[in-house]
């Protein structure tokens, strides 16, 4: 087993995509011609983003990120070697600022923002073994 995508459901595919160009700098890959889905160039592992609706077409019964609402149990978290200019960037490009970059014990810097739909995201340095 190896880890494929990780589909987030949100309210507008295509304004998230524009805003993950913009907030984070990610490119995207596919942007299905419906505006239903759409894949982000993250490395190995692709971030996706499906229509609310298409959770329900697919029999699924999910609780939608809001932002006005505490965020879900679960983050996208974005390498950088440079966390205090990617929040910078992020928080300028409309992302809600939650944490600001911080030392944790283990040397790692990470930041915290939400994006449109009130997903957490998390920007860190690199862990070094």
């Amino acid at each position: 087993m190896k880890l494929g995508y990780v589909i987030l459901y949100v309210a507008n595919v295509p304004a998230t995509v524009d805003f993950y160009e913009k907030a984070f700098g990610l490119q995207r890959r596919f942007l299905h011609e419906s505006g239903q889905y759409a894949e982000m160039e993250t490395g190995a592992t692709a971030l996706a983003f499906a229509a609310e609706e298409m959770a329900k077409d697919n029999g699924l019964t999910v609780r939608f990120n809001r932002p006005k609402e505490d965020a879900a149990a679960v983050e996208v978290a974005l390498v950088t070697p440079d966390v205090e200019a990617a929040y910078e960037r992020a928080v300028k490009s409309g992302a809600r600022a939650a944490q600001p970059p911080k030392q944790k014990p283990w040397g790692q810097t990470v930041a915290y923002v939400r994006d449109l739909d009130g997903v957490l995201v998390e920007l860190c340095t690199p862990i070094s073994p």
